[in-house]
């Protein structure tokens, strides 16, 4: 299976800024493109604070349960995708704090033909990377199939076809350990949904290979007493101890367990390691030990803000006694605190800072590492076209049962990148003359979404919002008709404040924007927080479909005012 960084399936991006007004007052703008990349330092969140310190979420955005390691001067994370496609992306740093989108390990999510359609909150659960015998593997577990592996010479790919290591519902949230004799473990968890058990983790031998399990596996703790919701496990080994590091407690309230024990299966004792303490970090867990090439230790873990997603700490992390200590001890109890600034990892080096990529300026003949289908796509959704700096976006007929754009596949996102920000595009949009009701726009999604779109009706091209509430249940869309378009050339945007509050525009001229529809606020999808991105669809069927051309997507901060010139 090829890397996604070697696209076979085009796509294609629309671009949000956020209005540092709506109100439809004339700003000092200009219509041309600017000459900023989609691998440019982001303008809405940068973790290093170029003094020698960082600043905590070093990623502000969904990467939901982060694993990481490093080989060699070389620092990977991968983290869980759920049913967006491409999955399980790759980002690389050289410092801990400054991360970039370097591919994918899945092109499609598997079975095919099941992710074919949206299956919201399924798929890639909780997975772990390791390095072995000169090669790179990622486990996961699926709830509904069983746990994964891929493997790979080079993070950035082209990754092996998955393999199916243990089958069965509710196997999931896997971590391997390649012991010292050679022998290979696989730690889990149970999701209850499917297995009808959870908080136990589980241990399996597998074959050195690591591509199947040998035996049906040994409870090694069950945290139904002082450590509800236990989850997440990552397997590691350090001084003749082995540890499981793992979260409890839930998502959002939760706390770091690590259990050690002298023998693979136990019995383990345990330790809270970190939990918020008296800090704002809610559910500080679930994440990667990693040691940096000077002998300093590091721990990633998420932070669940609600639509915000789950973004990603580092803490500094210590060994007191044979137990890690994560982040500050203000108490001296061996259970820390985490920390929302700290000087950074000493890697023996300075790095030039960096962050995963945003906007995008469609200049090359292959999506944006931030873009994700909501399933896995059909090669006629979307086409570069470098040529002429655009993406092509072909509309798709909608399912026949669908009920709103929860059950439609062809949505093309990425996730929020900041607290607040700014999201704009430019379009144009050629719709078949024999339909009406194609329709294009800039979408918010979540269980809760709202989008503007242009629709096509007998008489011309309209300016719609809409938005529904609780999507999941099958609610009908509340659409609103702002008027007609002069011509097929618009600007969209999205202003995304504090809190999640959203504020839509669209503009003819680049200058004058117009609000669409009153304040919406986002809310999470299942199991991942909102995101912003674009969409093609039509209602019926027919040998030629219309056509949006998406000109550029950009992410500014709130107070960007400017629509600059591409070079």
């Amino acid at each position: 299976m090829s890397s996604y960084r070697f696209l076979k399936y085009p796509a294609l991006v629309a671009a949000i800024v956020c209005c540092s007004s709506c109100s439809g007052v004339a700003q000092n703008n200009t219509q041309s493109k600017t000459a900023t990349t989609a691998s440019d330092l982001s303008k809405v969140w940068v973790a290093d604070q170029g003094n020698g310190t960082y600043k905590n979420p070093i990623l502000y955005a969904d990467y939901s349960d982060p694993d990481a390691i490093r080989v060699g001067d070389d620092y990977y994370m991968t983290s869980s995708s759920f049913n967006a496609v491409p999955g399980l992306q790759i980002l690389h740093s050289k410092d801990l704090v400054n991360w970039k989108i370097i591919g994918y390990a899945l092109d499609k999510n598997v079975p095919a033909e099941h992710y074919a359609k949206p299956q919201h909150g399924n798929g890639v659960w909780a997975p772990s990377i390791r390095h072995h015998n000169g090669e790179y593997y990622i486990y996961w577990g699926d709830p509904d199939f069983g746990i994964y592996m891929v493997k790979a010479k080079d993070p950035a790919g082209p990754w092996e076809k998955p393999v199916l290591v243990m089958e069965g519902k509710g196997l999931i949230d896997s971590s391997p350990l390649w012991d010292d004799d050679g022998n290979a473990y696989l730690v889990h968890a149970y999701a209850g949904s499917r297995a009808g058990i959870k908080s136990v983790l589980a241990i399996n031998k597998m074959n050195p290979e690591g591509t199947k399990v040998l035996d049906e596996g040994v409870i090694v703790f069950d945290g139904h007493e002082n450590h509800p919701t236990v989850e997440g496990p990552k397997f590691y080994k350090k001084d003749g101890y082995y540890y499981i590091f793992a979260p409890a407690g839930g998502v959002a309230t939760g706390w770091q367990l690590v259990l050690r024990s002298k023998n693979i299966y136990g019995p383990y004792e345990e330790k809270i390691v970190m939990d918020q303490g008296k800090t704002s970090i809610n559910g500080p867990h679930q994440g990667a030990w990693v040691t940096t090439q000077t002998g300093e230790d590091w721990f990633l873990h998420f932070q669940d803000i609600e639509a915000y997603g789950r973004v990603v700490h580092l803490q500094p992390m210590k060994w007191k006694n044979g137990w890690p200590v994560i982040g500050e001890d203000k108490d001296g109890d061996g259970t820390g605190w985490p920390v929302m600034t700290h000087k950074k990892p000493n890697v023996g080096n300075t790095f030039a800072v960096a962050t995963p990529a945003e906007s995008d300026e469609f200049e090359e003949n292959k999506l944006g590492l931030q873009w994700q289908w909501h399933a896995n796509p059909k090669a006629t959704w979307a086409f570069p076209m470098a040529s002429k700096g655009k993406l092509r976006l072909y509309t798709d007929q909608v399912p026949e049962d669908h009920k709103n754009l929860w059950d439609v596949p062809n949505l093309l996102l990425q996730k929020f990148p900041a607290e607040t920000f700014t999201a704009t595009t430019k379009l144009n949009f050629t719709p078949n003359e024999k339909l009406q009701n194609e329709r294009t726009g800039l979408v918010v999604m979540g269980e809760d979404y709202a989008y503007i779109s242009l629709v096509s009706k007998k008489d011309g091209l309209y300016v719609a919002y809409t938005s529904v509430d609780d999507s999941h249940k099958g609610t009908p869309e509340k659409e609103q008709l702002l008027g007609k378009l002069n011509g097929n050339e618009v600007y969209f945007r999205v202003a995304v404040d504090k809190g999640a509050k959203c504020q839509f525009s669209y503009s003819e001229d680049g200058k004058n924007f117009k609000p669409a529809g009153s304040t919406f606020t986002a809310v999470p999808g299942r199991w991942i927080g909102a995101k912003v991105g674009i969409f093609a669809t039509r209602q019926d069927k027919i040998n030629d479909a219309g056509y949006a051309d998406y000109d550029w997507f950009r992410i500014t901060p709130n107070a960007s005012t400017t629509i600059q010139s591409k070079k």
